[in-house]
C-alpha cells in the first residue's frame, strides 16, 4: 500500500494529474470531476458510485449565494442549469406554542437533491467523464497505484478514510438527537421551524421548499415539494416509541404530530431511517495522491444547511489549487490550508446550532419573540446587527419586548444586582497585570483601571486580588492582606467614583493554590520561580504540571486560616470602597481546586462527591458574605468545564451555580478551563457562552458570560437572546480601553447607558477613514 502511494506521488510530482479516480458520486465528487475535465479535456476521469443514479439521501439541497457565485465563475453551464431550477425565498417562520413569528431578508435558494445530481450527471457526461453506477470502487490501494489523483468523496461513512485511518486520524462524534429526512408534496412559504411539546418531550420540525408549483391551474398542477426533518432527543425518541415503529407508522406519526405545519397533508419517505448526526473531523486530508473531499473530510449539522455547500466549495478549491500548483503535493497542501479554516468556522457554527436544538427544552418558556430571536442567532452567524439589516421591524419588536428604550441597543440597558444598578451590560473582565510591588497596586493600576472606567463599561473588575502573600500567583500579583494595600485600592476606587461617575468597580478575591509561586506571565506563564519560591497549598498534593512545585494538602486548621484570610480581605475591600465582590472559584486556583474531581482527591469531608467538594468554597463564600455589606452584590466565578476527561461536567456546573445562588450569590461569572495543564478547550467565538446560557436557564440565577466575546454585536446578540445578563470582555479592553464608548459611537447611541466624560466628548464621533475596495472572488477559473 505504502509503495503504491509513493510510486504515484513520484509520477505526479512534476505535472498536473491526468488520470483521476473519484470515489463517490455525490455533488462534491461529481462537481470536482466536471471541473477537472472541463479545464483539461485530455484528462481521464472515472467516478465510481455504488448506488443507482437517482439514489440519494434526503430531498432538498440549500445553497448560498456565495457558493452559487463560485459555481458561476467556475462553470457557467452548471450555474445556468441550477439557476433555472432554484426555489428562492426570504422568510423564516418560527412557530412555538401556537404563535408564529416571521423574520425576512434571509435569502435562501434550494432545489431537489435528485435534480442537482441529474444536472451534474449531464454535465459530466457532456464533458466525457466516465460515470460508473451500481459499481463499488476498487480498493484505494489499487487506485493509488493506477491513477495520478484519487478523490475520496465517499461520504460520512467513508471506507477510504477508514482504510487509511492511521494517516487521516479521524475523530467522529455522535450527538444526542435522532432525526429523519422526510418530504411533503407541497411547498412551504418559508423556512419553517415548528416546536411540538408532547407528553414524551420536545420535538421539532425543520422544513423548507425545494420545488414550486408548475405554472398553470387546476387539480392537475403539482403543488411543489418540501424537505421535512423531524428531530428530537434520543430519550424523547425512545419514550415516544419510535424505536419500535415500522417505517410507515413512523411517517404517519410524524405527520400527525406536525399536522398544523403540514396543513393535514401526509409525509413521504425515500427509504428514510432515524439516525444520529456525526461530526467528522480529520487531522489530515491527504495522503500521497489521495485526498478527502466533502463529508469524508468533515461534516456540518443540517440545521445550518452546509453539507452540500461545503462539498461543492471543496471541489472548487481543490481544482483551483491543482491549477495553481505544478506539484500535486503543493496543490493538496494548499487545498487543505485554504479550506480548513473555513470548515473549522462552519463546524463551530454547526456545533452551536446542533447543541441549541439538543437543549431546546431550556428555552421553551422564553417570550415568543425572544425565543424566535434566540433560534435565529443560535449559530452566531446571524447576529443582532445582521438581523437588523435583514429585518429591522422584527428586530425592533424583539427589542421592545426586551425593554430597550427607543434607539437603545440591548447592551446599553441597565441591570440591577441588589442596590447596585449597572448602567450597561458591559464588564471589564478581571485580567492579571502582574505589576504590583509587594501586593500593593500602584500608578499602573490607577491608570489601567481608571482608563477602562472612563471608557464607559458598566462594571470594571480588578485582577484576582490575593488574600495572602502565599496566595499570590506571582511576585507581581496584587493583594488585600495589608492596610497599605487597602489604602492603595481606595485611591483607585476613589478615582473611578469621582472621575467616572456611574461606573462600578468590583474586586475579585482569590488564592492561587497549586498555581502559585510562578514567574510573571511574560517571563514564562505557569513556570516556577527560579528563586524566592514560597510553599504552596491545595486541596490535594498534585503539581499543576511536570516541573511545578508539589503543594501540601491543606489541613482542617489551615482551611480555617484561609477562610479567615478571605474574610479579612473582604472587610478591607468594603472599606476601600468597592461596589461588588467576586469570589474566584475558577481556573484551577485554590477554591477551584476543591471543586474539580481532577484536582481534589481528598477522602475526608472536603472531597469525593460534588457536595463534599463544594463544602470549603461554600464555607468561604458564607464567611465573606457575612462581612460584605448586605446591600452590595457578590458574584462567583466558576470554571464550568475542565475541558478534560473526568473533570467537572456541564451538569455539575449547574449544581455548583445553584449551590452558590442558594447561599446568596447574586450572579455567576461563567468561565471554563485552566484547571489542568492537559486541557483541550474548544476555542472559538463566544465558545464559553453556552455554559452560561445553560446555567441561566436551569437555575434562574443571573450570569456573566465570558470567553472570546469580541464585538458589540456579539454582546447585543447574547443579551437580547437571553443567553446571558452581562458580558465580560478582557482582550478587547486591552486593545481599546474605550471599547464601550466606541461601541456606542459606532451604533450612533448617545444615551445614559454610555455617557462620554466631558473632556472626551469631542471624540464621540467616529473618525473618517479612507476607502477600501473589497477583494475579488477567490475561486475564478475562467470561462
Amino acid at each position: 500500500m505504502a509503495g503504491a502511494v509513493a510510486m504515484a506521488a513520484v509520477r505526479t510530482q512534476t505535472g498536473r494529474p491526468l488520470r483521476v479516480a473519484v470515489i463517490g458520486g455525490g455533488p462534491g465528487g461529481l462537481y470536482a470531476a466536471a471541473l477537472l475535465k472541463r479545464l483539461d479535456p485530455a484528462r481521464e476521469i472515472t467516478v465510481w458510485e455504488r448506488n443507482a443514479p437517482d439514489d440519494t439521501f434526503g430531498f432538498g439541497v440549500v445553497l448560498s449565494d456565495e457558493t452559487l457565485g463560485g459555481i458561476e465563475h467556475a462553470d457557467p453551464v452548471v450555474h445556468a442549469a441550477l439557476k433555472d431550477e432554484f426555489v428562492r425565498w426570504d422568510d423564516i417562520d418560527i412557530v412555538h406554542r401556537g404563535v408564529r413569528h416571521t423574520s425576512g431578508g434571509h435569502g435562501f435558494a434550494a432545489l431537489g437533491r435528485r435534480r442537482l445530481l441529474q444536472i451534474l450527471h449531464e454535465r459530466c457526461r457532456s464533458l466525457g467523464v466516465d460515470l460508473r453506477f451500481w459499481t463499488e470502487a476498487p480498493h484505494p490501494a489499487r487506485l493509488l497505484a493506477e491513477y495520478d489523483l484519487v478523490i475520496a468523496a465517499d461520504g460520512v461513512h467513508s471506507a477510504t478514510r477508514a482504510a487509511y485511518a492511521e494517516v487521516f486520524r479521524p475523530s467522529i462524534e455522535e450527538h444526542r438527537c435522532r432525526y429523519i429526512w422526510l418530504a411533503a408534496d407541497f411547498a412551504f412559504d418559508a423556512f419553517r421551524f415548528e416546536i411540538a411539546e408532547t407528553e414524551h418531550g420536545v420535538m421539532q420540525l425543520h422544513g423548507y421548499p425545494y420545488s414550486r408549483p408548475f405554472p398553470g391551474s387546476g387539480a392537475q398542477t403539482p403543488a411543489g415539494a418540501s424537505t421535512v426533518i423531524v428531530e428530537m432527543r434520543e430519550e424523547v425518541w425512545r419514550a415516544a416509541g419510535f424505536a419500535e415503529l415500522e417505517p410507515a407508522e413512523t411517517i404517519e406519526r410524524c405527520a400527525k404530530i406536525f399536522a398544523d405545519a403540514l396543513q393535514g397533508r401526509p409525509l413521504r419517505s425515500n427509504n428514510s431511517t432515524w439516525t444520529t448526526f456525526r461530526t467528522v473531523v480529520n487531522e489530515h486530508w491527504s495522503h500521497g495522491n489521495l485526498v478527502l473531499l466533502g463529508d469524508a473530510a468533515h461534516t456540518a449539522h443540517f440545521s445550518i444547511g452546509s453539507g452540500t455547500k461545503l462539498a461543492v466549495e471543496d471541489a472548487l478549491a481543490l481544482v483551483a489549487c491543482l491549477e495553481e500548483h505544478v506539484s500535486l503535493r503543493d496543490a493538496l497542501v494548499a487545498y487543505e490550508e485554504e479550506r480548513r479554516p473555513v470548515v473549522a468556522s462552519t463546524q463551530r457554527a454547526a456545533r452551536a446550532s446542533l447543541e441549541w436544538f439538543e437543549n431546546l427544552a431550556l428555552y421553551l418558556d422564553q417570550p415568543a419573540r425572544q425565543f424566535a430571536f434566540n433560534l435565529l442567532t443560535r449559530s452566531r452567524r446571524v447576529t443582532h446587527d445582521n438581523l437588523r439589516l435583514r429585518d429591522v421591524r422584527f428586530t425592533d419588536a424583539v427589542e421592545r419586548d426586551f425593554g430597550c428604550p427607543p434607539g437603545t441597543p440591548p447592551m446599553f440597558t441597565p441591570f440591577r444586582l441588589r442596590d447596585l444598578t449597572l448602567r450597561n451590560r458591559v464588564v471589564v473582565s478581571p485580567m492579571d497585570m502582574y505589576s504590583a510591588a509587594e501586593g500593593v497596586p500602584g500608578d499602573f493600576h490607577l491608570v489601567h483601571l481608571g482608563a477602562r472606567a472612563l471608557g464607559g463599561a458598566g462594571l470594571v473588575m480588578t485582577e484576582m486580588v490575593c488574600v495572602s502573600a502565599e496566595g499570590r500567583i506571582t511576585p507581581g500579583c496584587a493583594g488585600l492582606y495589608t492596610g497599605r494595600q487597602a489604602e492603595a485600592w481606595q485611591r483607585i476606587t476613589g478615582f473611578v467614583h469621582a472621575q467616572a461617575p456611574g461606573t462600578a468597580i468590583g474586586v475579585q478575591l482569590g488564592h492561587s493554590g497549586r498555581k502559585g509561586s510562578t514567574k510573571l506571565m511574560w517571563e514564562g506563564m505557569d513556570e516556577p520561580l527560579q528563586e524566592g519560591n514560597w510553599p504552596l497549598v491545595a486541596a490535594s498534593p498534585l503539581p499543576y504540571k511536570p516541573g511545578s512545585q508539589t503543594p501540601h494538602e491543606l489541613t482542617r486548621d489551615q482551611l480555617v486560616d484561609i477562610r479567615d484570610q478571605f474574610t479579612a480581605a473582604a472587610e478591607r475591600a468594603a472599606r476601600a470602597g468597592f461596589d461588588l465582590l467576586e469570589l474566584h472559584c475558577a481556573h484551577g486556583y485554590l477554591l477551584s481546586g476543591f471543586l474539580s474531581p481532577l484536582t481534589n482527591h481528598r477522602t475526608d469531608a472536603y472531597g469525593g462527591t460534588l457536595a463534599k467538594r463544594l463544602r470549603f468554597p461554600l464555607e468561604v463564600f458564607d464567611a465573606v458574605r457575612a462581612v460584605w455589606p448586605e446591600q452590595k452584590p457578590m458574584t462567583v466565578r466558576i470554571s464550568a468545564t475542565d475541558w478534560a476527561e473526568g473533570g467537572t461536567t456541564a451538569e455539575e456546573a449547574v449544581e455548583i451555580a445553584r449551590a452558590f445562588a442558594a447561599r446568596g450569590a447574586d450572579a455567576i461569572d461563567v468561565s471554563t478551563g485552566q484547571v489542568v495543564a492537559e486541557e483541550r478547550p474548544a476555542f472559538g467565538r463566544s465558545y464559553q457562552t453556552p455554559f452560561a446560557d445553560r446555567i441561566r436557564h436551569e437555575t434562574g440565577v443571573p450570569v456573566i458570560a465570558v470567553g472570546a466575546i469580541s464585538s458589540w454585536d456579539d454582546v447585543n446578540s447574547l443579551i437580547l437572546a437571553g443567553r446571558t445578563d452581562l458580558c465580560a470582555l478582557a482582550r478587547p479592553h486591552l486593545y481599546d480601553p474605550h471599547w464601550t464608548l466606541h461601541a456606542a459611537a459606532e451604533q450612533e447611541y448617545a444615551g445614559p447607558g454610555a455617557p462620554w466624560p466631558a473632556p472626551y466628548r469631542a471624540g464621540s464621533r467616529r473618525p473618517q477613514t479612507g476607502r477600501t475596495d473589497a477583494p475579488k472572488p477567490r475561486l475564478t477559473l475562467g470561462a
